[in-house]
């Protein structure tokens, strides 16, 4: 049995009660909280979820030009390195046993110093925040993002690659397939390649909403997590379909994306692992 998380971005404006109270109606088991500690008070999350009986499955953090492991301004990355250390206390806080990490930043679509040095800087800038997160029990997991919002990590194998250079006990990997769904060969292949160094997934649809609204087939998925025995948590993260999905949510989301979507992304997928399970037992 997978146990199943969603990732609170596309709420963010939404008070976290009503979230997680949501959350806990439809048979989820935790939530991905989005990555900006000043938007939380750790004590009300820890007993907004202990009323719930959800916990924290991940932290999505959020990497923009400001916070940049790989800048060539040492300004820019103290400041990332800042970022990052701040939202390793805040999962300690709130108990996260894994947080996103990148390299650079999200919608960077080219390098502004040479491979050599930005991988340099990136590659010291994790490993700092890997003895730090270690020290609290925290993974952190780098996730592959497409070639329209990233030039450096755009397939699982290559952040698998970053994880070897970065060498630490508490790196990983993590799919999201919505990126996946463009940039790898084969989703499933590409998970079962990650094999145990996978620590979290990411589902949304092709069109980023609920599964099931899309095209994407998630059987080969959620088959491939299990020939892998995947012990992390299915979550579920689904933006609206814009260039600039953030503006979007900045005005609000249209009512779907609330119970609607919330329902339908762990019933879909639930359907499919019954379906899975029933298939193994005839077998």
């Amino acid at each position: 049995m997978f146990k199943y998380s969603f990732c609170n971005l596309v709420w963010f404006k939404e008070e976290l009660s009503k979230s997680v109270d949501r959350l806990a109606r439809f048979g989820y088991d935790a939530i991905d909280l989005y990555g900006e500690p000043s938007a939380y008070k750790n004590d009300e999350v820890r007993q907004i979820l202990k009323n719930n009986g959800l916990v924290v499955s991940s932290i999505c953090a959020l990497y923009s030009n400001e916070r940049d492991l790989a800048h060539p301004d040492p300004k820019v990355r103290k400041n990332a390195q800042e970022y990052v250390k701040s939202v390793i206390d805040m999962a300690a806080e709130v108990g996260a046993l894994t947080l996103g990490i990148a390299p650079t930043a999200c919608m960077k679509t080219e390098p502004l110093a040479s491979p050599e040095d930005e991988l340099k800087w990136a590659v010291e800038g994790i490993q700092q925040a890997a003895e730090l997160a270690e020290t609290h029990g925290i993974k952190l997991v780098f996730e592959a993002w497409n070639r329209y919002e990233h030039y450096w990590l755009n397939r699982v194998d290559q952040c698998l690659e970053l994880m070897k250079q970065v060498d630490r006990k508490n790196v990983g990997v993590m799919g999201d397939v919505f990126h996946m769904n463009i940039e790898e060969t084969s989703v499933a292949d590409a998970l079962r390649n990650a094999g145990s160094n996978l620590l979290n997934i990411h589902l949304a649809d092709s069109n980023r909403a609920a599964p099931g609204v899309g095209h994407f087939d998630f059987v080969p998925v959620m088959q491939a997590l299990k020939d892998i025995n995947y012990q992390g948590y299915v979550s579920y993260e689904i933006l609206p379909a814009a260039a600039n999905p953030f503006g979007v949510l900045e005005k609000g989301v249209g009512e779907e994306w609330l119970d609607q979507y919330a329902e339908q992304c762990i019933t879909h997928i639930k359907n499919i692992e019954k379906s899975l399970l029933q298939n193994t037992l005839t077998i």
